[in-house]
């Protein structure tokens, strides 16, 4: 008959495992907690013994990052460097969460300036209707309305290509349609069996 194994001997209240991973807890807590992924260093994560200080809330100079780190808490912000790579670092004492929010934002208003204008179409036929022309004004005005241009043309098909002269003021009556939104950058034109013209978005007003 086998012998019971007697079971490996745990500290109380360690949680010790054989194997295991018997780090205490606790260990990584507070100042020695591993800083997470940022763009920036900032509080007790700047190692570095003195650091640069600019800003309108500091009189700039360089101070010890012990002292710098003082100001920060004494004014309720933070200690953030902002400029790691020279020697010393530069750092500003902000509100670093309202700092991420402002840069957040602009990043995106900076995205949207530079977003690629695409060209959305409109097609006509020489005999489009009242209803047609003013279900596709309004769609042709959202587009503008978001950055894009509009090109509107008229496609002829067989024997209607005779109808030309139908089809430039069909065109030229969208564009005066569309006035507020968008501007005409030029006359229409025979291309093919199609008639084009290109009407580009009018530039935000600045408030």
């Amino acid at each position: 008959m086998a012998v019971p194994q007697k079971p490996a001997y745990r500290p109380p209240g360690t949680g010790f495992r054989p194997g295991g991973n018997n780090r205490p807890k606790g260990f990584f807590k507070g100042r020695f907690q591993p800083q997470k992924e940022a763009e920036h260093r900032i509080n007790q994560y700047i190692r570095v013994p003195q650091v640069r200080l600019v800003g309108d809330n500091v009189e700039q100079g360089i101070y010890p990052t012990q002292e710098a780190l003082k100001m920060a808490q004494e004014m309720e912000l933070d200690l953030v460097e902002i400029s790691p790579k020279v020697d010393p670092p530069v750092c500003r004492i902000i509100d670093y969460n309202k700092f991420l929010y402002d840069k957040k934002k602009k990043d995106k208003e900076l995205k949207a300036k530079s977003k690629a204008t695409e060209i959305k179409e409109i097609r006509f036929t020489p005999n489009t209707d009242e209803h047609d022309f003013d279900f596709k004004a309004k769609h042709a005005e959202g587009f503008l309305k978001d950055g894009n241009k509009v090109k509107a043309y008229v496609q002829f098909k067989g024997r209607a290509i005779q109808f030309q002269d139908r089809g430039q003021l069909l065109l030229l009556k969208f564009a005066e349609r569309l006035a507020d939104f968008g501007t005409l950058e030029n006359l229409p034109k025979l291309e093919g069996r199609r008639m084009l013209a290109m009407i580009a978005p009018k530039p935000a007003k600045k408030k």
